[in-house]
């Protein structure tokens, strides 16, 4: 069934209502046990003192970072599975998130000698993903041809060494260190600055501006580069700027929240099961999508029992493994058929 304006109108309409349906359920949930009428007066201005202090000062702010954080890594993760053609990418396949992650690491567990704060982490982690990028580039596309078997490969290798030295640095960190090294590479909204939520916002939309345009191109890239390039799409442009875009978004995401993982596996593949594969419609949806999932996970890990706080990202984990595994057999029958 091809896709008209109005089925798209109305799947994003469908989309939006359960953002917005997510983020009340964050505002109005949590340890502090607010009461909903509490919570609504405290929205509606009627209510102050702590109670809108909390709803405020705490939860509005986290709801919006989580759901800028899921928005970028889900579009990433319907851009990287586009491009590289596969429906297990995600996000941290290439190796993106392993050079943010040694970005931050490298200030987590050196920032103490060397005087530096907490402050300079998300530069860190981005510079970091930035790096990784350029790298991608140079080695993938040396010669101006940019090989999706060449950036799987580069990737994994990138990731094996990222890993290794951040668990040498781990290991050279003290305690107090070596636990916000464990949460922040789990991934947590909980410690996240809000104040930079706004840097998860632009480049979401920066990626957005770059991809939507070239949403036909994406649709054409998965009959193959070769029916692509004959129908007149430039694959290589295509992909280094799209690869950049989604790289951006997960940098900046990763920098903002840590290593929240398979926001970016699931969520794109679902939508694409349910909505179908015109990316017109599947990457604002994914934007979407991302939103109220990762907006639902923190409000569970927010809203244990006995006032408990789980990572974000063992939440996502939890969610998304089972689907991995399922996502994986389905593949391997599909190969065997």
């Amino acid at each position: 069934m091809s896709l008209t304006p109005g089925r798209a109108a109305l799947n994003l309409s469908a989309l939006a209502a359960l953002m917005c349906f997510a983020a009340f359920l964050g505002i109005a949930l949590g340890p502090s046990g607010l009461a909903p009428a509490e919570v609504w007066g405290a929205l509606s201005g009627e209510l102050e003192g702590a109670a809108a202090d909390i709803v405020w000062r705490v939860r509005v702010p986290r709801v919006g970072l989580a759901a800028a954080v899921g928005a970028a890594l889900a579009t990433a993760g319907a851009l990287f599975q586009a491009l590289l053609r596969n429906p297990l990418a995600d996000p941290y396949i290439l190796g993106v998130s392993g050079g943010a992650a040694l970005g931050g690491v490298a200030v987590l567990a050196l920032g103490p000698m060397l005087g530096i704060g907490y402050a300079a982490v998300p530069p860190a982690a981005f510079v970091g993903a930035i790096a990784t990028i350029l790298g991608l580039l140079a080695v993938a596309g040396p010669r101006g041809r940019l090989s999706s078997t060449t950036l799987l490969l580069t990737g994994v290798v990138f990731n094996a060494f990222a890993s290794a030295v951040i668990v040498f640095l781990a290991s050279l960190s003290g305690f107090s260190e070596g636990a916000s090294i464990f949460l922040w590479l789990i991934g947590s909204i909980s410690d996240a600055r809000v104040d930079v939520a706004g840097w998860v916002v632009f480049f979401l939309l920066g990626g957005l501006a770059c991809a939507l345009p070239l949403a036909r191109s994406l649709d054409l890239l998965a009959l193959g580069e070769e029916n692509a390039a004959a129908l007149g799409v430039d694959a290589e442009r295509v992909k280094r700027l799209l690869l950049v875009a989604a790289s951006l978004m997960v940098g900046a995401a990763v920098a903002v929240a840590g290593l929240v993982g398979f926001v970016g596996l699931v969520v794109p593949h679902l939508l694409r099961l349910v909505l179908g594969p015109d990316h017109r419609q599947l990457l604002p949806a994914a934007a979407l999508g991302g939103a109220a999932f990762l907006v639902i996970c923190d409000t569970i890990a927010r809203s244990m029992p006995g006032g408990m706080e789980l990572p974000v990202g063992a939440i996502t984990a939890l969610a998304g493994g089972p689907f991995f595994l399922w996502l994986l057999r389905r593949s391997s029958r599909e190969l065997a058929l």
